[in-house]
């Protein structure tokens, strides 16, 4: 699987992690998936009630107000992204237990080194498998 997202939105979500430090940012991600690649089109920079460096959490109405304004413009929703203010862009085992949704690409940027890095991921069952992210 190949997530590609626009240089814009990459910096949109970074920007927004960075003003929420030094808590854990969080958002979705919508667009559109044709077999192996999913083109972000728009990405929903959201609060997190947790206001936590460990821990995020996604507010209900947010996400009820992104997901209407998604089947609003024709938009499929194709996962989320969260920020580790302090460690790798890996998934946490907790990540791992919450990765409810196996059609979600999960993306976690790091803002652990100067140069924040932004992976994604495929988390079924337990087993964490790592996607392309193009940056175009």
């Amino acid at each position: 699987m190949t997530v590609r997202l626009k240089q814009a939105d990459y910096d949109a979500i970074v920007a927004h992690a960075k003003a929420g430090l030094p808590n854990e940012s969080c958002g979705l991600i919508a667009g559109t998936a044709e077999g192996g690649l999913k083109t972000v089109e728009k990405v929903y920079l959201l609060s997190n009630p947790d206001q936590s460096p460990e821990h995020f959490s996604i507010d209900p109405g947010e996400q009820l107000a992104a997901v209407r304004d998604m089947r609003a413009l024709g938009l499929s929703p194709l996962g989320n992204f969260h920020s580790h203010p302090s460690t790798p862009a890996r998934p946490s085992g907790e990540d791992i237990r919450l990765a409810y949704d196996s059609k979600a690409s999960y993306l976690i940027l790091s803002l652990a080194k100067e140069t924040p890095v932004l992976k994604a991921f495929g988390i079924a069952d337990g087993m964490v498998t790592p996607q392309m992210l193009e940056i175009i």
